[in-house]
């Protein structure tokens, strides 16, 4: 009891001190506030623009990875080079994996055009229109929401049907049923035979906008793109997990005896999974939100600062009190433990409310805004700690100098 009143005290009496003088207190904790809410706003803005680039952006299926013309490129150096000596892919590269990737599942294609597609009197320009192998909805993580996908036949005779995206499908037929009815591509006609599920947008742009044809019915109307473009994607399927590496190996020394390079020569094809994208990521906004913080915590000590200076002003106010006190026989421990005490609480209520505040910017931008916000405990638990440290840490002096107070010229000091 002893020792829970050595602490109970001093934190009654600096909340006492903060609601007597609310207004000073309020200005002395500003710093602290704003540097507390905009810590948590950071971190709640990376989190959650980390998980919506997981869930949204680089969520490729559970153990798929791409294999491409291109890898990841970061700059105009790599992409020349690139270009220059890695091919486009082609249908035999595709039926070349798909036939030697043992540790594969499934192994699929996809390419991709954009062309205007049209139903009557309306119209939707630049729709992406992606061709693709029938295999590529078990391998991808489209679902379908209406109708059903193309088939290997309708693969492997070209045929003209196509499998939209919601938003085509409520453009075109909101009243009808889609299925079995007929839009303009590029000037011809396509059977529709499935709707995907919807999926929402992705930086509010919208995923629902497109077309899926067998891509051999891409290819027989549109050609091969040109020698600049990506070309072909090879879209693979591990068969677990665990073999998620393994299979991309054997698909890298498969490409590279494929394209009869040497040992030494850079991989001139690209293999991109979900973890590629996450790490791009990481790489280009890790360093943004470093900084950021690191702004934010120049103005937590900016904040430590004023309140050092406004507990060096309580203690020359107080001077008769700590004199008081020390005649009654508090101790230097005493008085040490009172003043650090009120200082760490006074900046881990500042911090407390900028939790308050910042949960409401956080709340107000993800409801009102796309901006992906994730507010994780572990950023209000050190958001309060570290406000409570700096208190603690800045509060230290002006303890130290009104214990060291002489108890006989502290009693002087009122008059």
């Amino acid at each position: 009891m002893r020792r829970l009143s050595f602490i109970s005290e001093p934190i009654a009496i600096a909340l006492d001190t903060l609601w007597a003088h609310r207004l000073r207190s309020f200005l002395t904790l500003l710093g602290v506030i704003i540097a507390v809410t905009a810590l948590i706003g950071v971190i709640s803005a990376v989190n959650g623009l980390n998980s919506y680039v997981a869930e949204r952006l680089a969520n490729f299926g559970p153990n798929v990875f791409n294999v491409s013309r291109f890898p990841i490129i970061t700059n105009v150096k790599d992409y020349v080079q690139a270009l220059r000596r890695n091919r486009q892919f082609t249908v035999e590269d595709y039926e070349y994996l798909r036939e030697r990737l043992t540790m594969a599942e499934a192994v699929g294609a996809e390419d991709w055009r954009s062309q205007m597609v049209r139903s009557g009197n309306q119209s939707f320009d630049d729709v992406p229109i992606r061709g693709a192998t029938a295999n590529i909805i078990d391998i991808t993580t489209a679902k379908i929401g209406h109708g059903r996908f193309f088939t290997e036949s309708e693969y492997e005779r070209h045929a003209a049907v196509a499998y939209i995206g919601s938003e085509i499908a409520d453009r075109f037929f909101p009243t009808v049923d889609p299925i079995g009815k007929s839009i303009n591509i590029g000037g011809l006609p396509f059977e529709v035979v499935g709707v995907n599920e919807k999926v929402g947008s992705v930086f509010g742009q919208s995923q629902d906008a497109f077309v899926n044809v067998p891509l051999t019915t891409l290819r027989k109307i549109w050609g091969v793109p040109p020698s600049t473009d990506q070309g072909l994607w090879v879209v693979v399927k591990s068969s677990s997990p665990g073999v998620m590496e393994q299979t991309k190996d054997q698909a890298r020394v498969l490409m590279r005896a494929r394209r009869q390079q040497r040992y030494n020569d850079p991989d001139a094809f690209g293999i991109i999974s979900s973890e590629s994208v996450t790490s791009l990521w990481n790489d280009i906004f890790g360093g943004l939100a470093n900084a950021s913080i690191g702004i934010v915590s120049v103005f937590m000590v900016i904040g430590g600062i004023v309140i050092m200076n406004i507990m060096l002003a309580t203690v020359t106010e107080r001077t008769h009190e700590i004199g008081i006190r020390k005649a009654v026989g508090a101790t230097r421990r005493d008085i040490l433990t009172q003043f650090v005490v009120e200082a760490s609480v006074m900046s881990a209520v500042g911090g407390l409310v900028g939790v308050i505040m910042a949960a409401i910017v956080v709340y107000a931008v993800g409801g009102l805004t796309p901006m992906p916000m994730r507010m994780p405990l572990s950023a209000v638990v050190t958001s309060v700690s570290i406000s409570t440290v700096i208190g603690l840490f800045f509060g230290l002096w002006p303890a130290l100098k009104a214990a060291r107070l002489d108890p006989v010229e502290a009693l002087r000091a009122e008059s």
